[in-house]
């Protein structure tokens, strides 16, 4: 979007900066979805040598483990303390790379930079996503690859975020539902005919560290940016507030099955997420 961004633009860019930062990401990447980066980075086939750009790339979940593999690694991200938290994970993993700010829809790199333009959970966050694919085509190189990992409409997050939406501040013009980055018709519209050998299959990520759907919304509510804001946006409203705690705890209810320890007790989620591989044309 470059020169071109408006001040309506940034300033939904700033909030959604802010937002990120709310709570404590850092723990929900690294606490509930570790899994995801390493089977990005390994569908992605990144090797040693490989140019890597991770857009939207928070803490780094995939970024790291790019790392780790060899690949020279570019963190990128909107919001500077994700950043900063990610460097100190790398630090203590010995992963070496480069954390860099950034906006999704206006990538800050060259054209044809990287072999592999990878985000895991990330670019599907951004409002415009036509924008943030472009860029992520723009910066690859024909013949490299472009890794996508999201979560699905249709799984548990991708259920959440309707669930939320009505309690939540209404999106600015423009901006689109981020799980429909986890549709594979609409990423392969986003695409379009700049991609070849698209490769596209769902997985799950379970999460069984609950003992009760309460306990899974609560951590949601205390750590998870974007259920922080739509609370926030209802607080002065108590009967919302209570209403968005049934819906969540229901929603939990109906995708758990017993985690299956030793005592029957504890909830798990399987939580759905699209994975799509391509090739620059």
């Amino acid at each position: 979007m470059g020169d071109a961004t408006s001040d309506a633009d940034r300033a939904v860019k700033a909030k959604h900066r802010a937002m990120w930062a709310l709570g404590d990401y850092p723990a929900v990447a690294d606490q509930l979805i570790p899994a995801l980066g390493p089977t990005l980075v390994e569908a992605c086939g990144i090797d040693a040598g490989s140019r890597v750009l991770d857009v939207a790339a928070g803490t780094g979940n995939a970024a790291i483990p790019a790392a780790l593999a060899g690949a020279d690694v570019v963190a990128s991200d909107l919001t500077p303390e994700l950043l900063d938290a990610g460097r100190l994970i790398a630090g203590k993993l010995g992963a070496e790379l480069e954390w860099r700010e950034a906006d999704a829809e206006a990538l800050p790199f060259d054209d044809g930079a990287f072999d592999t333009v990878m985000s895991c959970v990330g670019v599907m966050f951004a409002p415009h996503h036509q924008a943030a694919a472009d860029e992520m085509l723009r910066v690859c190189r024909p013949g490299g690859t472009i890794g996508l990992l999201n979560w699905t409409p249709e799984g548990f997050i991708g259920r959440m975020f309707a669930t939320m939406k009505p309690y939540a501040p209404p999106p600015p013009p423009g901006a689109q539902p981020p799980p429909l980055w986890g549709d594979e018709d609409h990423v392969r519209a986003l695409l379009g005919e700049r991609v070849t050998s698209v490769e596209a299959r769902r997985g799950t990520v379970r999460v069984d560290r609950f003992t009760t759907p309460e306990e899974l919304r609560d951590y949601f509510k205390k750590n998870y940016g974007p259920t922080i804001a739509v609370y926030r946006n209802i607080a002065d409203s108590p009967e919302r507030v209570a209403a968005l705690d049934r819906e969540l705890a229901a929603l939990v209810r109906d995708h758990a099955s017993p985690a299956g320890d030793a005592d029957g007790a504890g909830t798990a989620v399987d939580w759905e997420y699209l994975l799509v591989t391509a090739r620059r044309r």
